[in-house]
């Protein structure tokens, strides 16, 4: 059996991109009709497809994510609810595959933060101030850089801590050791061997 390879999640300093609208839904951020696929190879290139893409296909330069100085981002701040609809797993391969590793939000639907966290993609969810505050100083400066440390559970922005966030602890545990559920348990698998032994 093949386990895809997945990079661990200790601490991540990136610029970053805002996208603040609220209610942000899965189908917004991958159509229906890219999810044809079984493989999340390539979904980055359809991520906010409808926004993201005028009508001839070609980028919407006033999109956030297609403005010059989103270039290289591994974060986006989003509005409230980020992620409601539906339940489709191929919202987070769309974003990790666009190459966001970690999602700032005031709140997110319960199955995309579910998925998301599965699919190495960290949903980090603040309260009104310290996102007006992320907020303004991306306004204020292109170059204004977050630091996601997950071990620790902190935000800072431009190096100075800002908020704490909460975090599952077995979600934790797998992005920071950069494995799935199916990992996990196969790094265990000398572990339940044992176990199995000793109850025969």
């Amino acid at each position: 059996m093949t386990i895809e390879a997945r990079t661990p999640f200790t601490s991540l300093t990136s610029t970053y991109v805002l996208l603040p609208v609220d209610n942000v839904d899965t189908d917004q951020i991958i159509p229906a009709r890219f999810l044809k696929v079984t493989d999340k190879h390539g979904l980055g290139a359809s991520v906010f497809a409808d926004w993201r893409l005028r009508a001839d296909g070609t980028p919407d330069p006033d999109f956030p994510l297609n403005r010059p100085d989103a270039a290289g981002a591994e974060i986006l701040v989003a509005g409230a609810n980020f992620g409601c609809g539906s339940s489709r797993e191929h919202a987070p391969w769309a974003l990790v595959g666009w190459g966001l590793r970690a999602i700032v939000a005031p709140s997110f639907a319960d199955i995309f933060k579910q998925n998301a966290m599965k699919n190495g993609l960290l949903p980090v969810a603040v309260d009104a101030v310290v996102h007006a505050r992320v907020v303004a100083a991306r306004r204020t400066d292109s170059r204004a850089r977050l630091t996601v440390d997950l071990p620790a559970q902190t935000l800072s922005l431009d190096g100075k801590p800002i908020a704490q966030f909460g975090i599952d602890p077995f979600a934790k545990q797998c992005l920071v050791h950069g494995v799935d559920e199916l990992g996990y348990l196969l790094d265990r698998v000398g572990d339940i061997d044992r176990y199995e032994a000793s109850h025969a």
